[in-house]
């Protein structure tokens, strides 16, 4: 099961590519990213398959793991609409979603404040 963990950066050249070198080196492959940077720092989300190794790894390499969420990961498909009706169906439900960003093979990676009803809703 894949894992979202948030890293803070600072933002400069090269602190993306320590995270990169990091995984790289343990083994670790990146199923996903999304990074948005903000009054100097930058907020990096990594979705990885192995946690506890991604964290070593990072940590060893002197990177802090600011926190490790569970995530609901969906295939869609490539066109347009699906975010809006995939949203749709959640938002309907009461779900308020506070992560997304799309990961490899056009999967789609949501954050929400009710997995659980999220995961019913969208039958995953």
């Amino acid at each position: 099961m894949a894992t979202d963990l948030i890293i803070m950066l600072e933002d400069r050249p090269g602190e993306l590519a320590k995270v990169g070198k990091a995984l790289g080196d343990a083994g670790v492959n990146i199923d996903g990213l999304s990074g948005v940077t903000v009054a100097g720092m930058g907020e990096i989300h990594v979705l990885v398959e192995d946690s506890a190794a991604a964290q070593n790894a990072l940590e060893g390499a002197g990177i802090q793991v600011k926190a490790e969420n569970d995530v609901l990961i969906l295939d869609v498909e490539d066109k347009p609409g699906t975010l809006g009706e995939v949203a749709g169906k959640l938002g309907e439900a009461g779900v308020n979603l506070n992560l997304a960003y799309l990961a490899t093979d056009t999967r789609l990676v949501l954050g929400a404040d009710d997995l659980e009803t999220a995961r019913k809703v969208l039958n995953v």
